[in-house]
């Protein structure tokens, strides 16, 4: 069950289905955003996943996941092929740049859902690659 949850997770962000998304996650899920605040909540979750799917298009490939025995911790490796669509305040101008950029993510789990997720990513890689497109 844990790894074919992190598989749907996945599957429902690559297929843009926030709903999906948020179905495979606690009540009092915490999020921990790269170089970010903790989001506390699915409130706060489902507001992020519809920011992000208007400010970005992303799909992610070459996926590896990986489950502890006692199936309560996960992760992922996993690259990201992006287009960076509306700017995100603070960040560079959107204007449909294209990004690549290699990034992982780690799951608490808990009662067959995730209870945290922490996504890690080169931030400078990723402002490199938009601002010089």
């Amino acid at each position: 069950m844990s790894r074919a949850l992190i598989e749907r997770y996945f599957a429902a962000f690559n297929a843009g289905d926030a709903l999906g998304m948020l179905d495979c996650v606690t009540e009092d899920v915490a999020h921990h955003v790269n170089e970010g605040e903790v989001r506390r909540g699915k409130e706060a979750f489902a507001e992020f996943c519809a920011h992000m799917g208007v400010s970005y298009r992303e799909e992610l490939r070459d996926m590896v996941i990986f489950v502890n025995a006692a199936g309560d911790r996960a992760a992922a490796e996993f690259t990201v092929h992006g287009t960076y669509l509306k700017t995100d305040p603070g960040l560079p101008e959107a204007h449909g740049q294209e990004y690549v950029l290699p990034a992982g993510s780690f799951f608490t789990l808990r009662d067959g859902r995730i209870s945290r997720v922490t996504t890690y990513y080169n931030l400078a890689d990723w402002t490199r690659q938009v601002a010089d497109a």
